[in-house]
């Protein structure tokens, strides 16, 4: 029995060794084995606070793992990668940017993904008293100012607007539109009664008591809304970039996603 202890307290006292090193110095064996890395991510500005919270989260979970994101119109993130911004993951709102991105030679091969659905919804401000209940009645006179994202940069503007060519009231409605620069400005316009309507992604509307939703875009439109991601070329780690793809394509990020009214596009 003697010769069993002087046999095994050597190996306990070894032990708690090692882990009082690891106690005292704050750090885990995973932390000890991964080198500090950081990751830049461009993402459509629908996602903010989605993504604000699956980022911590992850952070939370990978120690070792610095997230910096740039929350912006996708049309806005495209060019600034065009034009050479150190961007590691891209995620837009629709394919159309990833698309001229993938066309010019700017995409990992093989890393783009379906991430996410969404749809395009009219809200009104939560105290609006015009009885909005449909796309057509924009066309009411008390319908002044309608605002919509830029067409040219921002998805949910491109979205909206092929919503009202699918209703044909397009073109009589354009002396009402008030463009933002992105979708969270359209939402902020709504939300402060400087428009009678807006046109946002339903995420959008989800985040706030101060705008009601009143109308589903045509499903014509709405089953076309993908949110793709993707590795930029020129990203210095492809490996941990990737592992940050495949944890938004997991549970814990579906469930938050879900939270916030979107749908994982994949799986």
């Amino acid at each position: 029995m003697k010769r069993m202890v002087n046999r095994i307290l050597p190996r306990f006292v070894a032990v708690f060794a090692v882990m009082g090193v690891l106690v005292f110095s704050g750090c885990s064996p995973a932390e000890e084995n991964h080198v500090a890395v950081e990751i830049s991510i461009s993402a459509a500005a629908s996602m903010t606070d989605a993504l604000q919270e699956i980022n911590a989260l992850y952070m939370q979970e990978n120690s070792w793992v610095t997230l910096s994101v740039n929350f912006a119109s996708s049309g806005t993130l495209q060019k600034q990668i065009e034009n050479g911004a150190p961007v590691d993951v891209f995620i837009s709102a629709a394919p159309a940017q990833m698309n001229a991105l993938e066309e010019g030679g700017f995409l990992v091969d093989s890393s783009r993904r379906n991430l996410l659905n969404n749809k395009i919804v009219l809200i009104v401000p939560s105290d609006s008293t015009l009885g909005l209940d449909s796309f057509m009645d924009l066309l009411d006179s008390g319908v002044v100012r309608i605002a919509l994202g830029d067409p040219e940069f921002v998805p949910a503007g491109t979205y909206g607007k092929k919503a009202l060519e699918i209703l044909g009231i397009y073109d009589q409605l354009l002396p009402k539109l008030i463009l933002g620069s992105d979708v969270r400005q359209v939402l902020g316009y709504v939300e402060g009664a400087n428009v009678e309507a807006g046109i946002v992604y339903s995420t959008d509307a989800a985040i706030t008591d101060g705008v009601v939703i009143v109308a589903e875009a045509p499903a014509e439109v709405n089953t076309l809304i993908v949110y793709p991601a993707a590795i930029i070329k020129g990203c210095q780690d492809i490996e941990a970039a990737q592992a940050y793809i495949d944890f938004l394509f997991g549970q814990e990020a579906a469930a938050i996603f879900a939270e916030y009214g979107f749908s994982l596009a994949e799986g």
